[in-house]
């Protein structure tokens, strides 16, 4: 009867390191480009002899803010787990589920690399 590993190998945490920094690289651009957007927002170039039809768009305007402002935290959210993963690559920590122990399976942590829960610890968690 063979022990189930406590560990991936080197080989594995590379492949592992590779899907992060790649989902890091375009989390990046995508805030970039949030952040290009909402600069050009705020400089839109008009003068204030708008008529009052203008009110409405100011409240369109704003509410699009709003939502890109919301999507650039989750992203740098996202960012700031993905390099968390990194740190635990580094240190040896990546990979094992901290409800269970266990081994996180591969095809979870390529889906949600940044994960730090099993199915089943997860899953527990909610009951």
């Amino acid at each position: 009867m063979s022990e189930e590993p406590l560990r991936y190998s080197r080989e594995e945490l590379a492949e592992f390191e590779q899907i992060i920094q790649d989902k890091l690289t375009a989390a990046r651009k995508e805030v970039a480009f949030i952040k290009e957007t909402l600069s050009r927002k705020n400089d839109s170039g008009t003068d204030n002899t708008a008529s009052s039809s203008k009110v409405l768009e100011d409240g369109a305007d704003t509410a699009e803010k709003e939502s890109l402002n919301q999507l650039a935290s989750r992203q740098m959210k996202f960012i700031q787990q993905l390099e968390n993963a990194l740190i635990r690559i580094k240190n040896g920590t990546y990979g094992v589920c901290i409800g269970t122990g266990k081994l996180i399976p591969k095809e979870r942590l390529r889906a949600v690399p940044h994960t730090q829960h099993s199915i089943e610890a997860k899953m527990a968690r909610r009951d």
